[in-house]
C-alpha cells in the first residue's frame, strides 16, 4: 500500500484559516518591489496566500496584513489593481 500524498497547506492572510495551497491565490512582491497576483504560483519573490474571494483580500488590506508580510506600503492603486485581478478570476 502506497503512503498517502501530503497536501501542502497554507494560511490565508484574510480569514487566517489553513487551506490546501491549490485552493488559494498567491500574492507576490517581486524583487523590484511591485505587488501583484501570481496565478501560476511560480513568480520569483516573496509570496503570501489569500482565499479566492474578495472579502479575504479586503480584510488583508484593511488589517494591513499584506503590508506586514511584504514590508511595503500598499496604496490605493495597488489595492484596486489586486481587487480587479481578483474579480477577473473564474
Amino acid at each position: 500500500m502506497a503512503p498517502e500524498k501530503k497536501i501542502p497547506m497554507r494560511q490565508c492572510l484574510g480569514c487566517r484559516e489553513m487551506k490546501p495551497k491549490a485552493d488559494l491565490i498567491r500574492i507576490v512582491r517581486s524583487p523590484e518591489g511591485s505587488v501583484s497576483m501570481d496565478l501560476k504560483g511560480r513568480a520569483p519573490g516573496r509570496g503570501a496566500y489569500l482565499c479566492r474571494n474578495a472579502d479575504c483580500l479586503k480584510r488583508a488590506i484593511k488589517g494591513r496584513a499584506l503590508e506586514r508580510v511584504f514590508s511595503v506600503k500598499i496604496d490605493n492603486a495597488i489595492a484596486e489593481a489586486l481587487q480587479q485581478e481578483m474579480e477577473e478570476q473564474p
